[in-house]
């Protein structure tokens, strides 16, 4: 049984290496699996980042030293 599974494999070698194009290698299921998983990470990531800055409350105070200084141009003695 071994020997007809060789014969048949030596068989099959020299096609499978004709038909290989140097030019032509693509990454395959491996390279598909690798960036399917990068994708989802990049997703997860985005969705969770997203949430956390929901989260954030922000809320800008006035300056108190700016609102302490009179602004050229504004104010008492300017005629309307």
């Amino acid at each position: 049984m071994n020997a007809t599974f060789g014969t048949a494999a030596a068989q099959l070698v020299p096609l499978a290496v004709k038909d290989l194009d140097e030019n032509k290698v693509t990454p395959g299921l491996l390279g598909f699996v690798i960036f399917a998983l990068i994708g989802l990470a990049l997703w997860w990531l985005m969705k969770n980042m997203n949430k956390q800055m929901h989260k954030i409350s922000f809320v800008e105070e006035p300056d108190p030293a700016a609102e302490a200084e009179p602004v050229p141009g504004k104010g008492a003695g300017r005629a309307g």
